[in-house]
């Protein structure tokens, strides 16, 4: 017999709502001035996005694979009301095959986070009342979108933050937790590309300045209008930005010039930014501004002036 559909407290569905609500009111909290209920609500929606996302693949990959009663129900059998899940441990270890970006350095600040949770919560202690925000704030958006990618998400849509009627103080926090990523995603990039023997990044850099943007098919997700070529601010490497024009200007001509020909200068905005050395892609204009580069491009282009065609004139 098949079984049905996973219930609802292991589905993606279920879990990512219901991380929805616990960063709501985390937001709330910090909004209150309570900043360390405001990391408990993110610990305890961290490990819920990071569950949606294993429940993505299959509900069994949420549930302790010792209780035999929440294997069942992962199949779409409930033979029990009691239904167990992994613990955070075992919840970040799955999630580094997941994604390359889950890296190490991202495990061990999930590792903390939910370690402080628990001490929070069954100790005595204030583990996070000791905690600035410019120590981890950065670190946990970071940390969220590297899961929210494996979704197929972002960070505005999981925050609210891309819902027409979003409250203001909403979308002030989803941009200031989108600057934060793009920096530690900058930052990590930087640190994959250093570990790589220098031969090799020596060999990476010298052919990085020998491609244009054709050469890798695929490079963006975005349909853009013009795509042109820029530094790196990870590993220095040739990388490119795609972009829309938003405007173009018929300069007037410089002396002698030829008068069937005009110079127009063309203003395009960059969308998205793509490393193929180090692998560093950013996703928005905010992004691209949030890590230091110009997200703003001009260029001038000869083309054939075209006429007014005569009406019967002799």
């Amino acid at each position: 017999m098949t079984g049905e559909a996973a219930p609802t407290s292991i589905s993606k569905e279920g879990l990512l709502g219901k991380s929805r609500v616990y960063v709501q009111r985390a937001f709330r909290a910090k909004q209150a001035g309570d900043l360390d209920e405001y990391q408990l609500w993110l610990s305890l929606a961290l490990e819920l996005l990071g569950k949606a996302a294993l429940a993505n693949i299959h509900s069994s990959l949420v549930v302790d694979p010792n209780h035999y009663e929440s294997l069942f129900a992962a199949s779409g059998r409930i033979i029990s009301s009691d239904i167990k899940t992994i613990g955070a441990g075992t919840l970040y270890k799955r999630l580094s095959h997941l994604s390359k970006y889950f890296d190490k350095s991202v495990k061990d600040f999930c590792d903390a986070i939910s370690l402080r949770r628990n001490a929070e919560l069954h100790s005595g202690e204030l583990p996070f009342h000791q905690m600035k925000l410019d120590a981890w704030e950065g670190r946990f958006w970071h940390a969220a979108q590297i899961i929210l990618s494996t979704l197929d998400s972002s960070l505005e849509e999981w925050l609210g933050a891309d819902r027409a009627k979003a409250p203001k103080q909403l979308l002030a926090e989803a941009k200031v937790a989108l600057k934060e990523a793009a920096k530690l995603r900058v930052e990590q990039a930087r640190e994959h590309f250093l570990v790589r023997p220098k031969k090799d990044r020596d060999s990476a850099l010298a052919q990085s300045n020998t491609k244009h943007s054709y050469h890798f098919p695929g490079l963006f997700v975005l349909m853009s209008d013009h795509e042109w070529a820029a530094i790196c601010p990870a590993c220095t490497g040739r990388a490119f930005f795609a972009g829309i024009i938003f405007g173009e200007e018929v300069l007037d001509p410089p002396p002698g010039e030829e008068r069937w020909e005009e110079h127009v200068e063309k203003n395009y905005g960059a969308e998205e930014f793509r490393c193929p050395t180090c692998d560093l892609h950013l996703n928005s204009r905010e992004e691209i501004e949030a890590v230091g580069l110009d997200p703003d491009h001009v260029e001038v282009e000869v083309r054939e002036r075209e006429f007014e065609p005569d009406y019967g004139n002799c």
